[in-house]
Formats: C-alpha cells, structure tokens, sequence
C-alpha cells in the first residue's frame, strides 16, 4: 500500500521498472556537458568571466563598505549563489587577486613567479579596486535573475564597460572543449580599443605579469591554430655564471630549476649548479663548467629547459548560450561596441534623471510661484484637491515632455508649508539653469556617443594606465626585435641620384643601422618630403638630399632648410620639425611651385642651429652680394610654414659659415640600475641636466671608466657597473682599490683628463688580481672600514675622511696606501657638506643671454631684404599665421628622443651652386 492507503498498480510498477536506457546516456551526458561549459569553464564573452567570478564579484560589491574583507568571509556570501564547494571559490578569488586589477590585496598571497600558494582564507584580506567600482558595476544596466535557490538575485552578466576578458585572460577545460585567451596589455588594450572607434585596423599581442620574451610571429590572433613562443631573459654575468632575471609565463622558478638539472642530468647541458635567489625579482643563478661556452649554454637552456615554452591560445567564448571561437581582435570589437552601448544606456537613464528632475522642479515653481495651494483650501476630499491642482496645471502642460500624472501631483500635495515659505525664485532658477546646462551636455553626448566612448577610454588610460606598461618585450627569436625595442639588424643604403632607399643596396651608399620594421624619412631637392617604411629596395624619387631613420613625436630633431620659390625666384629660409606624418603620403616643404629648389639643407638632432654664408651672383643689383645669416634668429615652425624671405635676388650659393649650439633646452636623464638604462622618465638615479657637449661618466667594477653619449640605446651592464654620473671634468673623482701586484689597498682622487668617448680607460693597478673595491663622484666622501674580529686592533670600526687622506691627481696616480690587511666590510658614509672658502657666492643673471633674447625680440619685426645700400634686415613675421611654440626662448622644452640607431649625420647637404 502506499502512504495514503491505497495498492499500487502492478502494471504500473512493471512499466517503470522496464523504461529503456537507449537514449538516456546521450541525453543526460549533453545536459552535463552543456552545465560545465556554461556554468563552469567557459567565460561569457559580454564581461568576460566565468560565474564563478561573477559571483565574486557581486558578493563582494554587496559586502563592499571601503574596507578589507576576510577572503573567508567573502567564500561564505559567494555561496549565496555558486551552488558549489569553498575550495573553488577559493582558488578563483586567488587567482583574480594575483592579476592585480579588480582586487586590492592584504596579506601573503603567494606569487605567481615562484608557484607559492597563498595563505589561508581567514589569513587574506579582499576588497574591490578602484578600477573595479568604475568599471564593473551598475545597477542600473544591470540584467538580474535569481540565485539558484531562489532567495537572492544575481547578475545574468556584469556591465563590464573594459575588455576586461582580453586584460586578464583565462584558461579552462570543460567537457569536450577547452579554452585558453592570453592575457594582454592593459593600456594596449585602451588604445586599440580607441582605434576600433576611430576606424583603424589594430593588431595586439599578449603580455606577462612575469615579463620575459615572446615572439608573437604566428600568434594568429588568439585562434586555435595560432602559437607563441615565451622565453626567460638570460643575462651573461661573466664566462662562468648565467643569471636568469625573467621567467616565461605559465612556469615558475620551481619548475624551471627542476628542468635545468632534469637536461643537465641527460646530458643536454653542462652546468656546476643552480642558484635561486628570487626575491622581490626573479634570479637564477647558473653556474657553468669549467671550459664551457656562455653563449652554448644559453641556447641549449632554450632548446632543453622551461627557458623557453610554446603556448598554444584556444580563444573559446560563449555568445547567446553557445560556445564560440573566435580571435581576440573579435573579442576586443566585441567589448569595445558592449562599453559604447553600456555608455549610451547610462547616458540614456541620465538623461531621463534629468528631465524628471527638470519636470518637477517646474512643476513645483509653478505650484508655489502661481499659488495654486491657495485654490485647494475649501476642497473637501482629495480627489477634489487633485482635480483643482490638475486644473491649475492645465495652462502650462504643453511645455513639459510628457503628461502630467496623478502621481505628479501627489508629489505636489507633499510640499511642507515651510518649505513654500521659504521658497527661493531665484535659487530655483539657477538650479534648473544647473539640470538644463547637465541636460544639454548628456544630449550632447548621446548625439556624439563614439566621442564620449573614445574619451572614456582615454581617461581610463590616464587614471589607470601608470604602472600598467608593457612587461614581455615583444621578439623575434632570430634577434630581429619588434616595436620600440627593434634590433639593428639591417643597413639603410642610398642611391641618390636614382631615388631608391633600402637595406638590400648593398654597393651604394651607407646612410646608418637600422631594423626592418623602421620608417625612413627622405628629403628630395625639390622641396617634398616623405615618411616610407624601410624595405629590401623602394623608389622614393629621384635627387635624395637626405634620408634617415624616422623616430615619431620627435621633439628635439629639427631641419634647417633654405629654398628657391619656383615662381618669384625669391629665397625663403625657415626651421621646422617633422614629429608625425603619414606614411607614404608626400609632403611638400615650399610653397609648392612648379621648379621651387632646395638650396640648403641640414639635419639637427639637438636643434642646433648654424650661421650661413649666403653669395648672390655677380649679376645681382644688390650693392652688398654676400652677407651672413644665423639659424637661431628664427622661430622654429611646422613643415608647412612658408619660412621667411632671405633674399629676393638670385642666389649663387649657400654654405656654412659656423656649427651653432642648441636653442632648445637640455634633457634630464635618470639611469635605471636594474636594467642598466638611461631614461627620461624618471626611474632610478637622476643624472643631471644634459646639453648636446655633455657626456656621461661610466666607472667599471674592473677599475676602468668609460666616457660616453647620453644616447637611450647605450647599455650599461648593470653586474659589470659601479657607477653612472653625468660627467664634470673639474668633479674628482675617489676610488678604493686592492692592487693585486704589492698586496695593498690604497686610496686616490683623480679628475677625468681624457675627453675620448667610449674608450675604457684602466685607472688602477693592471697587475694580476687587483679589484675595484668603492668609488664615488662625491667632493667630500667619508668611508669606514669594519676589520675581522681576528685582528689585533683597538677598534674594529674605523673612519676616515678622504680628502685628509689624499690630494687630487692625475688618474695615473697610485694613490695612498692604507693599513688595512683583513677586513670584513668597507663601506661609504654620509659625505661632509660642500664648503665655500673665502668666496662670495651671488647668482648674476645671464646678460649675454638676455641681451640675444632681447636683439632676437628685437629683431622680429624687420624683414630680410636687399636695400639699395646692400643692408639686410630681419624680418621674423611668417607669410603664413601658424601655432608654433618658440623653442629658442624655452630651456625647459620637451627632452630630445635620442636616435637609437647610431649616429645620425647632421647633414647630407650644405651645398648648392
């Protein structure tokens, strides 16, 4: 019987005990399937996050009041809605917190680099990001449903206004398929996100949180045939020890050691030993056998060990409950179409707020101002107050965007007494004035939607962008590298008279190093000018008076030119820059003219400007026929300026009379010790101000200094450095040595008396075993020296003053000799302060320099022309009116982009008859 008393069916119970299976396998497994795809490995493409993530997220913008959550606790309110076990909740709020993006974390979290989990969950604290608040969430566009067990809501997909999928990528197994997107850069990301609105193809490429190398050549935009090799960066820290300062995504310094001895063992490679020294950064020491090649060794690390792994991507999304593959420019146009919509949605509600608030605000005024409470006092029910409020609005309906409700005017009935009391026309006014002007600027930006979602972008990049550069250097593993970071791997030749530039003229003439993928800029007699990619050999025209490689944006690079108007004969001088053109597009430098010449031309990468000597023909009536003009009397101006006359009379030739100095400002240098680089944006030591005569002062661990350029390419080792300052040739300089020859330390001050650049001069004892212990640029530096314990002194620590010890001398000079025979440690102290004896030290305003910055101002208005007496004038006003900024008055102008292809000739052209 069954529980309410009756028999069951004998027939019935056959039936179901008798239900075939056929069928039943195949329909439950796709239901399991379909469950682990969308529920569980694969992200959505509208936010880019797997539910579990999701989840995360809203239970901790629920939890969110400013302050750090115990990861605990936010396990136990994500179970709210994933219907599944802590430990994956777990693992996921880890793994979102080790990409340093939505979260902001406390405590130990582990590290990526080293595979070190993180601590407990009630040891780690968890709260949303700043970036995560303004990007993530809104309820307002939100789509809501309810949780699996049916008491709270969540969130179908985050309005996720980011392509936050791309930023923070993914990888995750489910059943059938699989998906794996790279992670990419983050301000890479913005910016091509700003060239999809603006109509341009983009191109990105993945970037590590562990840095490295990637060679990204059949990366295939992320689909499932693509693939990109990651390697480690190995730096030769001398003929016996690698260091390994980077390792490749997906691997740990773990796993990558156990490689190394794992192709040690087998023969693959011959090393003593590994050491890991991780710390805040990554270093693996390898220490090599003896009589083994560093650079063997380097390649088989790559060919045998994790130093280098392929990484195929699988990008898989699901779009509309289905699972998709797609690439990731498709997932980027993807999210950058999803952020322009979500905005325009927020400017919609926006826009409704305001024209509601706009609504009432006139209701009220009209209500208050027109008395109309007055007519309701002897109305006896409320819908009889409803009724003569309704009919006092009446006159002024037509005005409002929609009609007026009931619920409108019950609004209206709730205004206090006090408040009509005390009721401000004129503050009403201007707070409407306030909603209308709000109102105008929101209509503004729904009718301009993709120029409000390009300055959305933009300012996301500024707020956040900083610290977010790109970390993998992108390149090819032949050695040809890829964007800023592009090896010299080609020539850049010339065949002048033909028109053809290329690296694949090989019997004409050399111009300077470059890499494949530069541009070159080229300038032709007649006055055009064209910015072309570099190639094995291209046409550019014919009669090439310069060419070079292109650096973008490059503010210190300026072109003196002088010119023949083809039409009036007259001569035009001007200076200009070329910081941005279009490739291939032809640029012209005259006026355009048919037979217009070019007559002088020079290139200068610090914005030199030079005094020329200008011959007029024999023929000419000018009484004077030769005079003398300088390049620094004149503004610096765009290429399209038409320039200043220089002379309305036939001119016979031009030459240089004398190289000037730069009128623009100097460029402060930092030099980064980790990667043993100059820079100009403030990381690491700052050098100094540097003029184009300046140079900087390299002292080597060997005992050697080295005079060099300030160039951004040059690259000082930072394990074979000791010192990088700007050079002072009256600074003396203080070295600590151990000549190896007499077994002494001594002590000396030299001041630099070589002026050869990038020539290694040895300034202490050659003999066998003599070492470089300290030096300093310092005037007055101080040095204690703690000795072993084992020697019989009264003190163990002992300071000493320099200059008490030694004078200044040649850098020859052996130095003094100090008693010092074991010590334990020899370090700098804090150096004395600077004296000035007996001198009156007062700061005299450059005279010199204001008396030219007054005779250029001066000048301005005169005009270079031939009077009959033969005298020139200046004239400083263009025939054309431009925006251009006096770089010759400004010392503080924008640094210069130094060439990191090598020496650029100043001129190719001084010349013409």
């Amino acid at each position: 019987m069954d529980e309410n008393g009756a028999t069951p069916n004998v027939e019935d119970s056959e039936l179901h005990s008798q239900l075939p299976v056929s069928g039943l396998y195949e329909s439950w497994f796709l239901d399991y399937a379909s469950y682990v795809i969308l529920e569980r490995a694969v992200p959505a493409i509208e936010d880019g996050l797997k539910p579990v993530q999701r989840r995360i997220l809203h239970a901790l913008n629920e939890m969110d009041d400013g302050r750090f959550n115990k990861v605990a606790n936010v396990i136990g309110s994500t179970m709210q809605y994933h219907p599944h076990g802590d430990a994956s909740i777990n693992d996921a709020i880890v793994n979102l917190g080790q990409k340093e993006l939505l979260f902001d974390t406390q405590g130990n979290w582990g590290d990526l680099r080293t595979g070190d989990r993180a601590a407990a969950a009630r040891y780690i604290e968890v709260r949303l990001s700043r970036f995560s608040k303004e990007i993530v969430f809104n309820s307002d566009t939100t789509e809501w449903q309810l949780s699996y067990d049916g008491r709270k809501r969540e969130p179908v997909t985050l309005p996720v206004k980011f392509p936050l999928l791309l930023s923070l990528g993914v990888e995750g197994i489910a059943v059938g398929l699989s998906t794996k997107i790279l992670p990419h850069n983050f301000c890479e990301l913005i910016e091509a996100s700003v060239d999809i609105l603006q109509g341009k193809e983009v191109v990105i490429y993945p970037d590590f949180l562990t840095g490295g190398h990637i060679d990204v050549s059949n990366y295939g935009d992320g689909h499932r045939s693509g693939k990109v090799r990651v390697r480690a960066k190995i730096e030769e820290e001398d003929k016996k020890m690698l260091v390994i300062r980077d390792i490749p995504f997906g691997t740990t310094t773990s796993s990558l050691i156990d490689s190394i001895i794992k192709a040690n063992d087998g023969g693959k490679i011959k090393i003593k030993k590994v050491v890991d020294n991780t710390a805040a950064d990554v270093e693996i020491q390898v220490h090599l056998a003896p009589g083994v090649s560093p650079d063997i060794t380097i390649d088989a690390l790559y060919a045998f060990t994790e130093c280098e792994v392929s990484i195929s991507p699988n990008a898989c999304v699901i779009i509309e409950d289905k699972p998709h593959f797609v690439g990731v420019t498709d997932i980027l146009r993807y999210n950058t179409q999803q952020t322009v919509h979500l905005l325009k949605r927020e400017l919609e509600i926006r826009r409704l707020a305001l024209l509601e608030k706009i609504l009432y605000g006139s209701l009220e005024k009209i209500f208050i101002e027109n008395r109309i409470y007055r007519d309701i006092e002897e109305c006896e029910t409320f819908e009889d107050v409803i009724r003569t409020i309704d009919k006092g609005l009446e006159p002024f309906k037509p005005q409002f965007y929609r009609e007026i409700t009931d619920e409108d005017i019950v609004e209206l009935t709730e205004i206090r007494i006090k408040r009509i009391s005390k009721y401000d026309g004129y503050k009403a006014d201007e707070l409407m004035k306030k909603w209308q002007d709000e109102l105008a600027e929101t209509e503004d930006n729904l009718a301009n939607i993709t120029r409000f979602a390009i300055d959305f972008f933009k300012d996301l990049l500024k707020k956040y962008g900083k610290g977010r550069e790109r970390r993998t250097e992108i390149r090819a593993f032949n050695q040809i590298s890829a964007n800023v970071v592009a090896a010299n791997n080609q020539k850049l030749y010339v065949n002048r008279a033909e028109g053809f530039i290329g690296y694949g003229l090989k019997k004409d003439e050399y111009v300077m190093d470059c890499s494949d993928i530069d541009d070159v800029i080229i300038f032709r007699s007649d006055g055009k000018c064209l910015v072309t990619k570099v190639q094995d050999k291209v046409f550019v025209g014919k009669d090439i008076i310069y060419c070079a490689v292109f650096l973008k944006n490059d503010e210190r690079k300026v072109y003196n030119l002088t010119y023949i108007d083809g039409k009036t004969g007259v001569s035009y001088i001007k200076r200009f820059q070329v910081t941005a053109v279009t490739r291939d597009r032809e640029y012209d430098l005259t006026q355009g003219t048919p037979k217009s010449k070019i007559t002088y031309f020079t290139s200068n990468e610090n914005g030199e400007a030079e005094i020329i000597t200008v011959s007029l023909t024999a023929q000419s009536k000018a009484k004077v026929k030769q005079f003398d003009f300088n390049f620094a009397d004149l503004l610096i101006k765009n290429r399209s300026a038409m320039g200043n006359i220089l002379t309305k009379y036939t001119v016979r030739k031009i030459v240089m009379k004398q190289a000037g100095r730069s009128t623009l400002g100097g460029v402060d240098m930092w030099f980064d010790p980790i990667i043993g680089r100059l820079n100009r944006d403030e990381r690491g030591e700052y050098l100094g101000n540097f003029g184009s005569t300046d140079s900087i002062l390299v002292i080597y661990k060997e005992g050697s200094y080295e005079l060099t350029n300030f160039d951004l390419t040059n690259h000082y080792v930072s394990n074979e450095v000791l010192l990088v300052k700007k050079f002072d040739p009256k600074l003396p300089i203080t070295a600590l040595y151990y000549d190896g020859g007499q077994k002494h330390y001594f002590i000396k001050r030299f001041t630099i008396e070589t002026s050869s650049l990038d020539k290694k001069f040895l300034f202490i004892s050659d003999a066998k075993n003599s070492k470089l212990i300290l030096a300093s640029a310092d005037k007055r530096p101080r040095f204690e020296v703690v000795h072993a314990k084992n020697e019989k002194r009264d003190q163990l620590h002992e300071e000493f003053v320099v200059e008490d010890l030694v004078d200044v001398r040649g850098w020859k000079a052996m130095g003094y000799k100090l008693s010092i025979d074991k010590y334990k440690e020899i370090r700098w102290l804090e150096s004395l302060a600077v004296l000035v004896e007996d001198e009156l030290v007062i700061d005299i305003p450059d005279l010199h320099h204001e008396t030219e910055e007054g005779d250029s101002e001066a000048t301005e208005n005169k005009e270079i022309q031939e009077s009959e007496s033969g005298e020139s004038e200046i004239n400083q006003e263009e025939t054309e009116p431009e925006n251009t900024k006096d770089k010759d008055a400004q010392d503080d102008s924008k640094p210069k982009k130094e060439s990191k292809k090598g020496t650029d000739p100043k001129s190719q052209l001084g010349l013409f008859e």
